[in-house]
């Protein structure tokens, strides 16, 4: 379907009943994000609020909440669209097989931007404070742009095709914004819209700022896609959504999308920032207050009938999620085709995406000797912790694929187990200190700083996993509760986080307690904070240990050693995954407003049979 607009979009989706009317008046504050997360949790349709308090706009959320919505938003594009995204990464195709991808050249020419400047007549203007100020988490530090396509042009090379079109979030008031003249923007290390503000401050220049709320459904995806190099995000938009994107600029130079249903403009001047957040993340915690751009903002523009577009974000699976598993079916495999030798690399989306990374590779270093070991894979491993978003993980798990051909990543249990059976953990684990982790992030030791850590594994089995805990086992003051949570990882409750030097003396204990007993079968020791909780589910252990520990800081080992600046251990490898003082809060939902949508699931609400 070659959508015009969000509303045409709205209409395909309700005909072939992908979507749900919320007719009674919902509050931006808590409620709308509440419904949202509620129908999502329950696999169910967008949702169009057709009226907002506080505004004269209505909203719609939830349309990527499936993949197979998703698809069906995208059904008659996708195939052409891989194959698009397929010939970039190997053009040689096109040479060897010209007529199979005549129809790609063809998409690509029919994809590129439309300039039309008649469009300027469509729009109208209002104001920020009359958008739908919607608050998503208690602790949030306002209202936010959750589904913003953010726009800005190279001052060096100016125009649409050398433009970056990401989604950064933007805070709309709160904190020390003036209202309707001020929001912020908020973007995180290695994106686009960074080189552009760089070469705009070494000028001396602002940088002028476009943000697009709706359109057509193939630009908030763009605006996410990690395309590849000299592929602009306008162009794959109209590849996608088989119409070119449309666009002119209003009369202070800003680019206007001729198809989005709003559209803020502003300038971001050398220098000037603003505390922005806290922020409800997809981490599962909040993103808290730091100094961010300050964005001042000259217009804001609508169409007549438009319709705000959002999406609510938290602890995985989310909205988000979905577009994770749309991404993947339209790049394919597109990164490993960019790195030698890799098969297969994934982020983890129950562990909050940039914290933990599986990957896959080839093992071919040394095939005249009998046993295998890690090399081609941990070449690689560098190669990926180099690579575009990738280089923000924290923790990456790589496997060699000649020890198992079916192995995937994309099933958590399976791979972790083929790993804890592989590892000799004297050898295979592998440290980057003082670098640079996600912004969301909180686990390491500032904003941006953390360490990572490549864990291994080649070879044939060394052992079998154990799915009881060890008959006699005996543990240390402090820790109790063992639980195993998948074979092979044991987990302990542990008193209260309190410091450094607090833990380092409760994990010689263990250690002392621990190594002369025969733990063989466990060489995963997760420490939590609540054991029945973390060793429940297998989206519960990754989301506990990896975003709640910093590799360097809180990995301990069971008779550990350091030879050659080699840190290695004789015993279980032990990840603290307690709270810290730095953490940053979880997300809780409110417990009031989480009562008042039962109203709307009784008999006659609109939320009846849905959730």
């Amino acid at each position: 379907m070659a959508y015009k607009s969000l509303a045409e979009c709205v209409s395909d989706l309700e005909k072939h009943g992908h979507l749900i009317r919320i007719k009674e008046e919902v509050d931006p504050y808590l409620e709308m994000a509440a419904i949202h997360l509620r129908v999502y949790e329950n696999k169910g349709p967008a949702i169009l609020f057709e009226k907002v308090k506080g505004s004269p706009f209505p909203a719609v959320s939830n349309l990527f909440g499936t993949l197979e919505r998703s698809k069906f938003i995208f059904r008659d594009t996708l195939p052409k669209v891989q194959q698009l995204v397929s010939l970039r990464n190997d053009p040689i195709k096109a040479l060897k097989n010209p007529f199979k991808y005549a129809g790609s050249a063809m998409s690509a020419l029919s994809a590129l931007p439309l300039k039309t400047p008649s469009a300027k007549s469509k729009f109208l203007k209002t104001s920020i404070s009359q958008l739908p100020q919607i608050v998503n988490w208690p602790m949030d530090g306002g209202p936010f742009v959750t589904m913003p396509q953010v726009y800005t042009e190279d001052v060096e090379k100016p125009g649409v095709l050398n433009a970056n079109l990401g989604m950064y979030r933007i805070q709309l008031g709160g904190n020390d914004y003036i209202q309707d003249q001020e929001i912020g923007l908020h973007y995180q290390i290695h994106r686009g819209i960074g080189v552009h503000q760089s070469k705009a401050n070494a000028l001396g220049q602002p940088l002028k700022v476009s943000i697009f709320v709706g359109g057509p459904p193939s630009h908030p995806l763009a605006a996410v896609m990690p395309l590849p190099e000299g592929l602009s995000e306008m162009t794959f938009a109209g590849a996608l959504g088989d119409r070119r994107f449309r666009y002119f600029y209003d009369d202070e130079g800003f680019c206007i999308s001729a198809d989005a249903e709003f559209i803020i403009t502003g300038t971001v001047y050398p220098n000037e920032n603003k505390p922005e957040g806290p922020f409800g993340d997809h981490l599962g915690y909040y993103s808290l207050t730091h100094p961010f751009p300050l964005m001042k903002v000259h217009n804001v523009y609508h169409k007549k009938d438009a319709i705000w577009s959002f999406t609510v974000v938290g602890r995985p699976p989310q909205e988000d999620t979905s577009f994770g598993a749309l991404i993947h079916e339209i790049t394919g495999s597109a990164i490993p085709q960019e790195i030698h030798g890799l098969k297969e690399v994934h982020a983890v989306d129950a562990a909050g995406v940039h914290p933990l990374l599986f990957a896959i590779g080839s093992e071919r270093y040394t095939p005249y000797l009998k046993v295998r070991r890690p090399q081609e894979i941990l070449t690689i491993a560098n190669h990926i912790l180099g690579k575009n978003q990738l280089s923000l993980a924290k923790y990456l798990f790589i496997a060699a694929k000649e020890d198992d051909q079916h192995l995937s990543t994309h099933h958590i249990e399976a791979f972790l187990t083929h790993i804890l059976e592989r590892i000799d953990l004297t050898r295979d684990i592998h440290f980057y200190t003082n670098t640079t982790i996600d912004t969301l992030d909180y686990s390491g030791d500032g904003l941006n700083s953390g360490s990572k850590v490549v864990i291994a594994a080649a070879g044939d089995k060394q052992r079998e996993l154990w799915n009881e805990i060890p008959a006699g086992l005996k543990l240390s003051d402090g820790f109790y509760q063992p639980k195993i949570a998948i074979p092979g990882v044991l987990v302990l409750e542990s008193n209260k986080y309190l410091n450094p030097e607090k833990t380092a003396a409760e994990i010689a204990l263990l250690n002392m307690a621990l190594m002369n007993q025969d733990l063989s079968g466990l060489p995963l020791i997760i420490l939590a904070d609540d054991a029945a909780f973390t060793a429940a589910t297998i989206d519960n252990l990754v989301w506990v240990a990896f975003t709640r520990s910093n590799p360097a800081a809180d990995i301990y080992g069971i008779n550990d050693f350091t030879i050659n600046k080699h840190w290695g251990c004789k015993g279980s490898l032990i990840i603290d995954a307690r709270k810290k003082p730095h953490h940053a809060p979880e997300l809780i939902k409110d417990e009031a407003v989480e009562k008042k949508l039962d109203v709307l699931a009784q008999k006659g609400g609109s939320l009846h049979g849905i959730i």
